[in-house]
């Protein structure tokens, strides 16, 4: 019997259709779960509209403002032209030396043709073609009607003319003053020590006449000019091959897939001028350059001067050092002014103690004197008790150390030189102050250091701070040495500033993400128009304002390269910038895209159902 009522026979028929087999046994059930309404139309045109309305937002005004707010400025810059610097294709530095022939006792034509035979001799001298003296007379007033300020004299070709005095516009680099002598066998020529004179004295009847090509009296006024520029010229060809050689090392070290194939050309240009340029020095002279060139401090506009007084006992406790810098220092620190600023501070250390790693003085009873080893003189600066800093404000140190030993082990020098000061490369330079003062009889010095008695120490201090400058050994004219440093800074700050555009430029194209701001165009603009303006000076002679322009384009050459959003940006690799994506663009994107690919595949069977129907 059936007891299951009509209502639920009508819903088992609804969910379950039951089928027999010809098998009695066997009842095979099979289900067939009802699919979900259809949507309506207003749901989907909803959603379609949201999954719209999000992409268009995202990409209308989320990625417009991401790029608005993650681009990288890089401002325009001349990379041809940087490139063209650093490897010397848009300036060939050139230094024509003017030298000037007084010969107050010669005639006019005798006078033309001493410079003319003279010149010729130079010519033949000179190996170094960068580096040229061209010689011209001391030049007089013409009495003449014209006011255009014409002079007649002989130019660096030996033609005789008229030509517009350009004394105001090119330095004299040496006068030559011939003062005749009667009864000179030979002529012999003297530099002055505080003068850019060279006297030559000779007899009357050395001067060379019309029709000679040569004279002795030329060719000891050439040999002799050759001689005193020979360092300068050495020096000036070590600053050109280390330039060329540092600009080759820089493009191998980028590599030349990043550099134009024009910059190549033009290195490769370089190298054949400057090859032709550079000369055979002799193995003394080369020895004494390399020596100079380690020991001198790389240019800066300013330098801070340490003047530092140390002792190991109570005494001096005073020293004259104000009086004694005006008298001995002062003077050659504003000839310097020139090149570089400098500032002057002092201090005294009592109870100052050698390093402990140097030992005590030695007695020599040979010849009276107390000795260091020569071995001991690097670690002779206590720097871990001795107030020494390193550096004060924005420019270089120089320390320079006066040494007062104890009275008991007076005199003290080095052994085997018996030298009482020495240098020390790139940082300053230590003088011990031995009592030449007084009698050995006296139990201890004085406890005040005088103006007379600090005497040798400052100009020791003097020579020693040339030194580090870089100012030539020879010859010993102080206003000599100081015209041959503004032409050796001038050039060296050139190929500075020049090869610091190079690998600005190098670094702009071998790191496209690095950001450039407008400062470093500003700068490299400067820099650009300060160099050409140096090349046309050192062209034409101007040493001074070439110098001033050189200095000018160093220092905004260093500003430009080394911009501080630059360097930050410079270690920032793509790794950092994966790592902070991807937590923030996961969980908003998959929905995003997922979204969009449903929609995409609704909208696509949509149009192929329609197509079929139609």
């Amino acid at each position: 019997m059936d007891t299951r009522s009509e209502d639920d026979e009508d819903s088992s028929e609804q969910l379950v259709d039951t089928q027999y087999t010809p098998d009695p046994a066997t009842k095979i059930v099979t289900s067939s779960i009802k699919k979900p309404p259809a949507e309506h139309s207003e749901s989907i045109r909803v959603r379609s509209l949201v999954v719209s309305s999000f992409w268009v937002i995202v990409i209308f005004l989320g990625l417009p403002i991401w790029w608005w707010t993650t681009s990288i400025h890089r401002a325009r810059l001349p990379l041809q032209e940087m490139l063209e610097w650093a490897h010397g294709k848009t300036c060939k530095p050139s230094f024509p030396l003017q030298i000037v022939i007084d010969a107050p006792a010669l005639s006019d034509g005798d006078a033309q043709n001493v410079v003319r035979i003279t010149q010729h001799a130079l010519d033949d001298l000179n190996e170094f073609s960068a580096h040229h003296l061209r010689l011209r007379l001391a030049r007089t007033p013409i009495l003449s009607n014209s006011t255009t300020g014409f002079r007649e004299g002989l130019g660096a070709s030996g033609n005789l003319g008229l030509f517009e005095d350009t004394t105001a516009k090119e330095e004299v680099a040496l006068t030559v003053r011939l003062l005749p002598q009667d009864g000179l066998v030979t002529a012999r020529a003297e530099l002055q020590s505080h003068s850019t004179v060279l006297e030559v004295a000779y007899s009357p009847g050395q001067i060379p006449s019309t029709s000679s090509s040569s004279s002795a009296l030329a060719n000891l006024i050439a040999s002799k000019l050759q001689d005193l520029f020979e360092e300068e010229q050495a020096t000036l060809a070590y600053i050109l091959t280390s330039s060329q050689s540092s600009s080759n090392g820089q493009l191998s070290s980028i590599g030349s897939a990043h550099i134009p194939q024009q910059s190549q050309s033009a290195s490769s240009a370089t190298r054949e001028h400057r090859a032709g340029l550079s000369k055979s020095l002799p193995p003394e002279l080369a020895a004494r350059l390399a020596r100079r060139m380690t020991r001198s401090l790389k240019y800066a506009p300013t330098y801070h001067v340490t003047i530092s007084l140390f002792t190991p006992t109570a005494s001096p406790t005073s020293w004259d050092i104000e009086s004694a810098v005006d008298e001995y220092l002062a003077p050659l620190l504003e000839s310097l002014s020139v090149i570089s600023n400098f500032t002057v501070d002092t201090q005294v250390q009592l109870y100052a103690t050698f390093s402990p790693s140097v030992q005590d003085p030695v007695y020599e009873e040979d010849s009276g004197l107390w000795t260091l080893r020569e071995e001991d003189l690097s670690g002779f600066i206590n720097a871990a008790e001795w107030p020494l800093s390193p550096s004060i404000g924005a420019g270089p140190t120089l320390n320079f150390v006066l040494y007062v030993p104890n009275w008991a082990t007076t005199p003290l020098v080095v052994k085997g030189s018996q030298a009482s000061s020495w240098l020390v490369p790139q940082w300053g330079g230590v003088t011990i102050l031995n009592p030449p003062f007084g009698s050995l009889e006296i139990s201890e010095p004085p406890p005040i250091l005088s103006k007379e008695i600090l005497r040798p120490g400052l100009l020791t201090f003097s020579h020693q701070l040339l030194s580090l400058l870089g100012a030539p050994q020879s010859p010993p004219s102080l206003p000599f040495q100081l015209q041959t440093l503004t032409r050796v800074r001038a050039a060296s700050l050139l190929l500075s500033a020049s090869s610091t555009l190079g690998s600005l430029a190098r670094l702009t194209v071998a790191l496209p993400s690095i950001a450039i701001p407008e400062t470093v165009s500003i700068a490299v603009d400067t820099t650009l128009r300060h160099l050409h303006r140096t090349c046309n000076d050192l062209r034409d002679g101007r040493f001074s304002d070439a110098l001033e322009n050189a200095k000018v384009a160093e220092v905004e050459a260093e500003k430009g390269f080394f911009e501080k959003s630059m360097v930050g940006q410079v270690y920032f690799p793509d790794e950092h910038k994966v790592a902070v994506y991807l937590p923030l663009l996961g969980p908003i994107g998959v929905p995003l895209v997922m979204g969009a690919i449903k929609e995409l595949r609704r909208l696509w069977f949509g149009l192929k159902s329609w197509q079929q129907s139609h």
